[in-house]
C-alpha cells in the first residue's frame, strides 16, 4: 500500500505536539497527528493536572485541621473521602484530555491517527495498518516512570506516580523511595490525607540538587507535619511481609528495614523512545535513551525534530511548550531560536512551594563567579504573616561586578507565582538596582523582592 503523504507528521500530543499541529496547519500545511493513548501527554493525564488537583485537596485538609488558628471553629476533625478526591481529579483530567482531543479532531488541515508509531524509513512511519510519509516529522512522545533495579522488587506490589493516583483509599503507611520533586509532593500530600509516610532517599538530604539551606528547610517542615525521612539510605531492597512489605535501607541511623503497606517508586523517568524504530530513520539517542538534538531541536536526521521530555532538554511542561515555539518560529519565520537561550525556571509544589530561576548557589560557586546574596525569612513578609504561613525564605543572588541578578530560590507561600517577578530581570540582565525601582502591589510576596536586595552580603566560598 502506498504511503499517505503529509507536509508534517507529529508523533504524540503532549504540550508541544498539539500547538505545533495547530500552528503548522494554520500556515497551510497538511498535517498528520499520531496518538497512541490519551491526548494531552504526561502533564494533562498523570503529571501536573492530576497531581496539582490532588495537592489542592490535601491543602484543603491541612487548612481544615488548622481552622481554629484563623478563628474558624470546626466541631469535628476533617474526614478524607479518598473516593471523592479521586473523582474530582479524574473529572479535571477528563475535561482537559478530551479538550485536547476535540481540538485535534476538529483542526482544519490535520488528520488524527490512533495507534503506536514506528519509523520504517527516514521519512516514513507505520501506525497499525497505516503507512504515513512526511517531509517533516516531529517526535513528542514524552517519558514514563523509571523502575529501578532493586533486589526483591519483583516480589512486592509497587506504585509509580501514575498508578499512585488510581488509589481510592488512604494507605495506612506509605513508603516513598525517592526524596526529590515527585516523591516529596506525594509524601506531603498523602500525609495530609492521613497516611503515615516514610521517605527513603539515598542522598544525605532531600532534593539534593538544590542549595543546602533549601533542602534543610524542606526537611524541617516535612518533619513538622509528621513525614519520616530516612536519608543516606544505601543498598535498597524490598521484600514481602505478612502485613505488607518492607524496604531495606541500610541507613547510618535507624532500623535496617522500614515496614509499610504501600510502596511508591519516585526515582526518576525514562524517555518513551525504545520502541519507535529510530534506527530505521537514522535518529541517534544518548546512553539514557534521550533523542540527541542540536540547539534548534533537530535530530541527526535533519528532517526530524524531537520536542518535550524525550529530548532531555527540560523535562517540564513549560520547556516542552517552549520547544514548540522554537521549532515553529524557526520553520515559519526563520527566527534562529535555540533551546539554549532559555534559563532554568521551575517550581516544587510542596506547601510551601519552591520557585527557582537561574543559577543556584552551587552553580555560581562552581563557575567561579564572584557574587552577593540577599536573604529574608518569610516570617518578615507581611503577606505570609497575614496568611499564617511563614515557613521558608526568599534568596536572591547577584553578580558582584555587573550587579545583574544571577538567580533566585524562593521557598514560601506564593513562591511559585512570585518567582515570575524576577524572570524578566534575569533574562534582560539588568542591574538589580533597576529592578528595585519598579513599584509592586502591597500586600504581596513579590513586593519584598527589592527589599531582599537591600541587604546583600558576599557569597561565602
Amino acid at each position: 500500500m502506498p504511503a499517505a503523504s503529509f507536509d508534517a507528521l507529529i508523533i504524540g500530543t503532549g504540550q508541544a505536539g498539539p500547538a505545533l499541529a495547530a500552528r503548522l496547519s494554520g500556515a497551510g500545511m497538511k498535517v498528520a497527528v499520531v496518538e497512541e493513548h490519551k491526548f494531552g501527554g504526561t502533564c494533562v493525564n498523570n503529571g501536573c493536572t492530576p497531581t496539582k488537583t490532588m495537592v489542592a485537596s490535601a491543602y484543603a485538609a491541612h487548612l481544615a485541621r488548622r481552622s481554629a488558628e484563623y478563628g474558624v471553629v470546626v466541631d469535628s476533625a476533617p474526614r478524607i473521602d479518598m473516593k471523592r478526591v479521586k473523582a474530582r481529579k479524574d473529572e479535571v483530567v477528563r475535561r482537559s484530555s478530551e479538550g485536547v482531543e476535540k481540538w485535534m479532531q476538529g483542526l482544519n488541515g490535520a488528520k488524527v491517527f490512533r495507534g503506536h508509531a514506528r519509523f520504517v524509513g527516514r521519512s516514513e512511519v507505520r501506525v497499525g495498518a497505516e503507512h504515513l510519509r512526511a517531509d517533516k516529522i516531529f517526535i513528542d512522545v514524552g517519558g514514563r516512570p523509571l523502575i529501578p533495579k532493586m533486589p526483591g522488587l519483583d516480589t512486592v506490589p509497587y506504585l509509580t506516580n501514575v498508578t499512585m493516583m488510581d488509589l481510592d483509599a488512604v494507605p495506612p503507611h506509605l513508603i516513598v523511595v525517592g526524596g526529590s520533586y515527585v516523591g516529596l509532593e506525594f509524601a506531603q500530600m498523602f500525609r495530609r490525607f492521613g497516611s503515615r509516610v516514610t521517605v527513603v532517599e539515598m542522598a544525605p538530604r532531600v532534593v539534593a540538587r538544590e542549595d543546602e539551606d533549601i533542602s534543610l528547610e524542606i526537611q524541617n517542615f516535612l518533619r513538622e507535619e509528621g513525614v519520616d525521612l530516612r536519608l543516606d539510605a544505601e543498598c535498597l531492597s524490598t521484600q514481602k511481609e505478612a502485613d505488607g512489605l518492607s524496604v531495606g535501607v541500610d541507613c547510618k541511623e535507624g532500623a535496617p528495614r522500614e515496614h509499610g503497606t504501600h510502596l511508591l517508586l519516585a526515582v526518576g523517568r525514562v524517555p518513551n523512545t525504545d520502541d519507535l524504530g529510530l534506527d530505521a530513520a537514522g535518529i541517534a539517542v544518548d546512553k539514557r535513551g534521550y533523542i540527541e538534538v542540536n540547539e534548534a531541536l533537530r535530530t541527526s536526521n535533519p528532517n526530524v525534530w524531537a520536542l518535550g521530555d524525550c529530548n532531555g532538554k527540560g523535562a517540564f511542561t513549560h520547556t516542552a511548550y517552549n520547544d514548540y515555539e522554537i521549532v515553529a518560529d524557526n520553520l515559519l519565520s526563520n527566527a534562529g531560536r535555540k533551546y539554549t537561550d532559555r534559563l532554568p525556571a521551575y517550581a516544587l509544589y510542596t506547601d510551601p512551594p519552591l520557585g527557582r530561576i537561574g543559577l543556584s548557589e552551587k552553580e555560581i560557586k562552581d563557575k567561579g563567579i564572584k557574587a552577593l546574596v540577599g536573604k529574608r525569612p518569610m516570617s518578615r513578609v507581611a503577606r505570609a504573616v497575614e496568611k499564617g504561613e511563614t515557613r521558608g525564605f526568599l534568596k536572591i543572588h547577584v553578580e558582584q561586578g555587573s550587579q545583574r541578578i544571577l538567580g533566585a530560590a524562593l521557598l514560601g507561600t506564593g513562591a511559585d507565582e512570585s518567582v515570575h517577578s524576577l524572570l524578566d530581570a534575569v533574562y534582560s540582565r539588568i542591574p538589580y538596582t533597576e529592578f528595585q525601582r519598579h513599584v509592586r502591589i502591597h500586600p504581596n510576596v513579590s513586593e519584598l523582592l527589592p527589599t531582599v536586595l537591600e541587604n546583600l552580603k558576599p557569597l561565602r566560598e
